[in-house]
């Protein structure tokens, strides 16, 4: 069981990795700057393991989700019923988003302890 939490404590910038390849490939831009500077961004985390950015990076992320979250609820209170296309907005919305915060705040929680990371 510890060896499981420890495993779940040291994926969160590998997930984030495939968030931003999600909206890389999504945007259906080659070159996006975006992407590449989160990816270049989450890159030098994982290798520094810099306490300050660990706790940035996740922290606008949360910021940014919970924006999002309001922008898919407004989306889909446009639908005039619940079909498969709304269906499909809410329950993949929250899934990305939700799983995003969630990464995030385990990401706090990593870098928010007071002794340095291994």
């Amino acid at each position: 069981m510890k060896k499981t939490i420890q495993i779940l404590l040291k994926l969160p910038e590998y997930v984030l990795i495939l968030a931003v390849l999600f909206y890389w490939a999504s945007a259906g831009i080659l070159i996006n700057p975006i992407a590449i500077g989160l990816m270049a961004l989450l890159v030098f985390q994982i290798i520094y393991k810099n306490q300050i950015l660990g706790l940035i990076i996740p922290s606008l992320l949360i910021i940014i989700c919970l924006y999002m979250l309001l922008a898919l609820i407004s989306e889909f209170n446009e639908f005039p019923t619940f079909n498969a296309d709304a269906k499909k907005l809410l329950f993949v919305g929250l899934l990305f988003f939700i799983s995003t915060m969630t990464v995030s705040v385990i990401m706090v929680y990593n870098y928010s302890k007071t002794e340095k990371l291994n």
